[in-house]
């Protein structure tokens, strides 16, 4: 996995306003089906990490884990973050395949 490219294409992702952080949010854009792809770090608890993966796969969104909270959160310009909801589909479908 190259570390540096799917990092910029999430930064680039939310510059263009196709990404939600947080958990809440997120599992709403599950229900509406506008989340093409899930983000969620390694170091979530355990209930938060349950109840993402439990969504995802109910409403058939992938989802991928990322080392941390601080690389996701670094990624998109803000403080640790947990989960991030891609929205668009090019974007999915690329960070799908630079995190494989």
């Amino acid at each position: 996995m190259n570390e540096n490219q799917w990092l910029s294409l999430l930064g680039l992702a939310n510059r263009a306003r196709k990404i939600i952080s947080g958990e809440e949010l997120s599992i709403k854009e599950i229900r509406s089906g506008k989340a093409k792809l899930i983000l969620l770090s390694r170091d979530a608890s355990q209930n938060t990490t349950k109840k993402i993966t439990d969504k995802c796969n109910s409403y058939k969104v992938p989802f991928k884990m990322v080392e941390d909270r601080f690389l996701l959160g670094q990624a998109i310009g803000k403080e640790a973050r947990v989960v991030v909801a891609v929205l668009d589909d090019g974007f999915a479908k690329k960070l799908i395949t630079l995190l494989d």
